[in-house]
């Protein structure tokens, strides 16, 4: 994952992990990736892909502040690599800056968009304002008609805080209602700052050691609770389930199924280890995580080390082992251990039930909600396994939860 403008952002949403990082770095920073960066993180990346697709995804801060001129650029160096394999572009944006010019351009070559849109204007409101702490929910769905108007390939990323977490249906419903197909719900989880955080100048905790007994647990004010956020998923699942299914696409139970499935995760947070989802900052830094770009995370810089050696390095020095060795007793017996593998080593600082350190902040949470639609996702993995689709579920759940599968695949 690229940030080529660092943490810079033209909005100043309360819940953001990521402006403060702008601390870590001299005041003198213009935080704008230089050509020579690009081009050897371009060419550096692709040489280091063993498959034929390589997927670039660039994020910030506000990625689009770097200027069309920028991606038209990368794009373009990118080019000479085709004949070897296939490139991909993700884009994640706010959308407080897309106008058409930008829309044909992603378009024209394919870029994916991740938008961030938290749900109707209250609720997207409450946190998400621009650096003169004005409402943006207006310009970021004005950002969202002009993708649907170029066709652009999109998906939406909802923030799930505290306050919005009260909600789930009002959320779901809103972007059911705005077109939204693809939609991805993210927990704001933040605790306040350690002593280490603060020598940095930070107002955040940063990511917690899992080979230490973690003393820092006090949550932001805008933190989503545990037992909240899992009521959150299961109501949306409850109207998905019954009346969604293969029309609109939420990742969270995308993965979960996958998990069921049998299938490796398809994302860090859920992975049985982590460490090779390497960040390159705006100027040419390494770093083993996005949620840990901290001077003592550092892994090298693009120059001088590919991102190959960033990863050899990340995972040598236990970065990704320890996520799955650290489970505490209360993981390793947990029936759903498989969907979530314990959960990002960020939030793992509250204790178990055994007094053990190393329990993700969320687990009551997500407990209650992968139990509960664990009934659903097998029978969903029944229909698949007898070639018949997924969203059959939906007649299945208007009655008792139980599928006919040998009568339904003669048919």
């Amino acid at each position: 994952m690229a940030k080529p403008i660092g943490p810079v952002c033209n909005l100043n949403c309360e819940y953001c992990f990521y402006l403060e990082k702008q601390a870590l770095f001299p005041k003198s920073e213009d935080y704008r990736m230089s050509d020579e960066v690009l081009a050897a993180f371009i060419t550096k990346y692709i040489a280091s892909q063993p498959t034929p697709e390589v997927e670039f995804v660039w994020q910030g801060g506000e990625p689009t502040l770097m200027g069309l001129h920028f991606f038209r650029k990368a794009v373009e160096l990118q080019k000479p690599f085709l004949g070897q394999k296939t490139i991909k572009n993700s884009l994640q944006t706010n959308g407080t800056l897309l106008t058409d010019e930008w829309c044909e351009f992603l378009k024209k070559n394919n870029f994916l968009v991740g938008l961030s849109l938290d749900g109707p204007e209250d609720i997207h409101n409450r946190y998400r304002v621009d650096r003169g702490g004005q409402p943006t929910f207006h310009k970021v769905l004005r950002g969202l008609k002009l993708l649907q108007k170029h066709s652009v390939e999109y998906n939406v990323m909802a923030c799930v805080a505290k306050e919005t977490a009260y909600n789930p249906l009002e959320v779901y419903h809103f972007l059911k209602g705005e077109g939204v197909e693809f939609i991805q719900f993210f927990p704001i989880v933040e605790r306040m700052p350690d002593a280490q955080s603060k020598g940095y100048g930070l107002r955040l905790a940063g990511h917690s050691s899992l080979d230490k007994d973690e003393k820092n647990v006090q949550v932001t004010d805008w933190t989503v609770g545990p037992e909240k956020y899992g009521d959150f998923l299961i109501a949306v699942f409850d109207e998905w389930v019954r009346n969604d299914v293969g029309k609109v696409f939420v990742m969270n139970f995308d993965w979960a199924l996958n998990a069921w499935i049998g299938n490796p995760s398809s994302v860090c947070i859920f992975a049985k280890q982590c460490g090779r989802s390497i960040i390159l900052e705006h100027n040419g830094d390494m770093y083993a995580c996005d949620h840990c770009v901290y001077p003592q995370y550092k892994l090298g810089n693009i120059h001088t080390d590919g991102p190959l050696k960033s990863i050899e390095k990340s995972l040598e020095s236990g970065f990704g082992v320890n996520k799955e060795t650290a489970l505490p007793r209360w993981c390793r017996e947990c029936e759903v251990l498989q969907a979530c593998w314990g959960g990002c080593p960020k939030h793992r600082f509250a204790k178990t039930y055994y007094d053990e350190p190393g329990l993700h902040y969320l687990c009551s949470g997500y407990k209650k909600y992968f139990m509960y639609i664990r009934k659903y996702l097998k029978a969903m993995t029944q229909l698949l396994e007898n070639g018949l689709p997924a969203s059959y579920v939906m007649d299945a759940v208007k009655g008792p939860l139980v599928v006919n599968l040998k009568q339904s695949s003669k048919k």
